[in-house]
């Protein structure tokens, strides 16, 4: 198995098929074994007489180990099979693990009830896609969370994973899912995790590092074909882009405010605590429903730049081979 070679028809054809069919949910889903994975050994790990941090480490480390051994025997064992079995598991994996399509929809569920007023509505359906506290918002705040919301998952949940395919083929791709679903879950700096959540959200911060510096060249190319400001998207990126809480979540933030002339981040409420974070695009004006449409059109075109900018990696990859 060579992920560098089966990269040029697995991730195509995983790309079509997240923009055809989003995220299926009558059917069984990695991604919800690996939340229920980490339910049921965090119970085994916290226990152990070491310091938190140190069975938190421990913890990480051996169920993203435990993923990519599982997805690679998985792999493995349907190529075994035939080439053609190998492949389509391959696909379908990779496939599980990008969510363009899917973040397009819980965005614009947002966007529908906001143009139909119904701003409860719009609160209770970006509480589903945000970690901050929803029920106060107003309705530029509910549009700014949803706005942010696809701006930082273009990352996590499809640049990422879709860079890690490419490297390493659905194994690689799956361990990142993991790695992403352990700080999504655990990463928390509150008193429950703070230590045991650590070396989670740390490993996530490397996974991410990369992709996230590749993300505000595809947005602000999509900014540029969707005659938005291209220019701008840039040069937000690059002035704004460590103006976040978060080692790699302003990059793309900060993209998508300077394409869409808007002003993001700034202070939210978590758990009841208010986190004070700085602005970004701070000279631009807040953010309205009409834009959560834009970053949608967005995030979609700059995901399809990004897949066929991979696709031409492996071509290259596959000349300098053959």
């Amino acid at each position: 198995m060579m992920p560098l070679l089966s990269a040029g028809y697995i991730i195509p054809l995983a790309v079509v098929l997240d923009l055809m069919i989003a995220d299926p949910l009558f059917l069984p889903h990695p991604i919800r074994w690996m939340g229920l994975a980490i339910e049921r050994f965090e119970p085994v790990f916290r226990p152990l007489r070491i310091h938190p941090g140190s069975s938190g480490f421990l913890f990480a480390a051996v169920l993203i180990g435990a993923t990519w051994t599982i997805t690679w025997l998985v792999v493995r064992t349907a190529f075994l099979i035939h080439p053609w079995v190998g492949g389509g598991v391959e696909v379908i994996l990779v496939f599980y693990c990008i969510s363009a399509r899917s973040l397009e929809k819980a965005a614009m569920a947002v966007w529908e009830r906001l143009i139909g007023r119904d701003l409860d509505g719009a609160r209770r359906s970006v509480g589903m896609i945000v970690g901050r506290e929803t029920g106060h918002l107003t309705e530029k705040g509910v549009a700014r969370a949803a706005v942010e919301t696809v701006a930082e998952n273009y990352v996590d949940g499809f640049l990422s994973p879709l860079f890690f395919a490419v490297i390493g083929g659905a194994p690689l791709a799956m361990t990142y899912k993991m790695i992403n679903t352990l700080d999504s879950m655990i990463g928390y700096k509150n008193d429950r995790y703070a230590e045991f959540g650590k070396a989670a959200a740390r490993i996530d911060d490397v996974a991410n590092y990369i992709p996230a510096r590749l993300s505000f060249l595809f947005i602000a190319l999509a900014a540029r074909m969707l005659n938005k400001s291209g220019s701008s998207s840039l040069a937000t990126a690059l002035a704004e882009g460590k103006n976040h809480t978060s080692p790699n979540a302003g990059f793309p933030e900060a993209a998508v405010a300077g394409a869409l002339r808007v002003r993001l981040n700034g202070p939210n409420v978590y758990h009841g605590e208010v986190v004070d974070k700085p602005y970004i695009g701070k000279s631009f004006p807040e953010v309205a429903f009409k834009h959560i449409k834009q970053a949608c059109d967005l995030m979609l075109l700059a995901s399809l730049l990004a897949a066929a900018a991979f696709g031409g990696i492996w071509w290259m990859g596959q000349r300098l081979l053959y």
